[in-house]
């Protein structure tokens, strides 16, 4: 049996769908059911049970794709080191990072990334979710937030900070002002939905004293850049990364009524992460990928803003 079959039967194992394996390879349905058919036949026994929702492994099928993952790896290596070797960037690269910081940061890359590497195929995926990255086969990962916890290799990026934004005309209204972190309990607040955003926001002055204030409010949004813009609007104060906000405070349709304070949502500590499974051997199109995104990120992501 060769490494190519070999590699479906993980990839069914994997996403538990011959639909799903079809849509990631690009192919008919059919023709994973005919290869995944030929395979059981091939080795008389039955790998894969069968239902109208989800295709499992059986107790056979366990057994055998447990002794032939470590070797699927190992061949797999081999081939890309012998390629990478006296080959260009190729095949596709499987880059994953949240809606807003790929509209903001990654798109306007888009037409250098295409330049630079004529013969690698892209595939975007942006997704609030935290996706995983063995499961739906990802190469690289873009993760915002404290430093990742999971079996990945992490890079910082950069340190990220956080701060209140308001439009100057909610912050000239003397009904809506804000003097002191602690007025944000009695606004309406404009929440990103996270958990750790909804119901308290951190705040550190320059004598390093930490202050929880409640927050409520009747708007929640789920994309950064919408929460931005009724930020923007007028709507209330919302809690904003800086690389998000920076032309609105540098063109002055955003402001931060504390200055002297840092705030955060659940660790003072975040930043951005490129991230990757754990392996031996990084695949040259990730490489490059990966060099790619930290020569070019930081033009887009601007300054870290002082604290």
């Amino acid at each position: 049996m060769d490494l190519s079959t070999l590699s479906l039967l993980s990839d069914v194992a994997r996403l538990g769908s011959f639909a799903a394996v079809a849509r990631e390879r690009d192919v008919d349905p059919s023709a994973i059911s005919r290869a995944v058919a030929a395979a059981e036949d091939e080795l008389a026994l039955r790998l894969f049970q069968r239902t109208t929702r989800r295709v499992a492994l059986t107790e056979a099928g366990a057994a055998y794709l447990a002794r032939i993952e470590p070797l699927i790896e190992e061949l797999e290596q081999a081939r890309q080191e012998a390629t990478d070797l006296a080959a260009r960037p190729m095949g596709t690269i499987r880059l994953t990072a949240s809606i807003a910081f790929t509209q903001v940061c990654l798109v306007p890359l888009l037409p250098a990334f295409r330049a630079a590497f004529p013969d690698l195929a892209l595939d975007l995926i942006a997704s609030d979710g935290q996706l995983d990255l063995v499961e739906n086969g990802i190469d690289l990962a873009i993760r915002l937030g404290p430093p990742p916890e999971t079996d990945v290799i992490a890079t910082r990026l950069r340190t990220t900070r956080y701060r209140v934004c308001v439009s100057p005309a909610y912050q000239q209204d003397p009904a809506t002002r804000l003097d002191h972190p602690s007025d944000l309990t009695r606004r309406r607040c404009l929440r990103q939905s996270l958990p750790e955003y909804q119901s308290r926001w951190m705040f550190r002055d320059g004598a390093g004293q930490e202050t929880e204030v409640p927050v409520t409010g009747d708007l929640r949004v789920s994309n950064a850049i919408a929460l931005r813009d009724c930020a923007e609007m007028g709507l209330g104060p919302a809690l904003l990364v800086d690389w998000l906000t920076a032309d609105a405070f540098a063109q002055g349709r955003l402001i931060d009524p504390f200055p002297g304070h840092t705030a955060y949502a659940s660790s003072a500590d975040t930043g951005i992460w490129l991230i990757y499974s754990s392996r031996r051997y990084l695949p040259l199109k990730t490489r490059v990928t990966l060099d790619f995104l930290k020569a070019h990120l930081p033009s887009r992501l601007g300054p870290v803003t002082a604290s």
